[in-house]
């Protein structure tokens, strides 16, 4: 018998990882955007990475009609960043209070997070609540920066 949802999330809140928002643009959907921790490397040849969104998320829609995405893994200083894509705010507050580009697959890309990551979509599975989506990195933007950590609840940076 599986654990309940508390014992669940008690035990997931435990692991650190950093934060990212992912987005996806169509031109039936329009601008999308979400903060999303579960996010993973899959493999190097050819290079894929994995997000899992929650399948009532209006970003996953536009993710998986527009077949493409980026992953914008945010700074240590972007905790707002990471506040206005957890929800609240509309899509369109969203992106009006953040500078952002259109990147090389069409996809937003937040101009100052520490690393953005543009993929096609390869793969999508509905395990549970949640798409994972696998894509194929076809473009990386690196910039200089700490990252945003999520931990316990609560917002974290890490010590030099």
């Amino acid at each position: 018998m599986p654990v309940n949802d508390q014992e669940f999330k008690n035990a997931l809140k435990l692991w650190a990882s950093g934060v990212t928002v992912v987005t996806a643009q169509t031109e039936s959907l329009g601008l999308k955007g979400m903060t999303a921790t579960s996010f993973s490397s899959v493999s190097m040849d050819p290079p894929q990475i994995l997000v899992c969104i929650n399948k009532t998320a209006d970003t996953g829609d536009a993710v998986l009609e527009g077949k493409s995405f980026a992953v914008n893994i945010l700074k240590a200083e972007q905790q707002e960043i990471s506040n206005q894509f957890a929800g609240g705010a509309s899509q369109e507050e969203r992106f009006a209070n953040v500078e952002w580009h259109k990147g090389e697959t069409g996809s937003p890309v937040i101009d100052d997070a520490l690393v953005s990551i543009e993929c096609t979509v390869v793969d999508q599975v509905l395990a549970g609540t949640h798409w994972v989506v696998i894509g194929e990195v076809q473009n990386v933007e690196c910039r200089s920066g700490e990252p945003l950590m999520y931990f316990n609840s609560g917002y974290r940076e890490l010590e030099s």
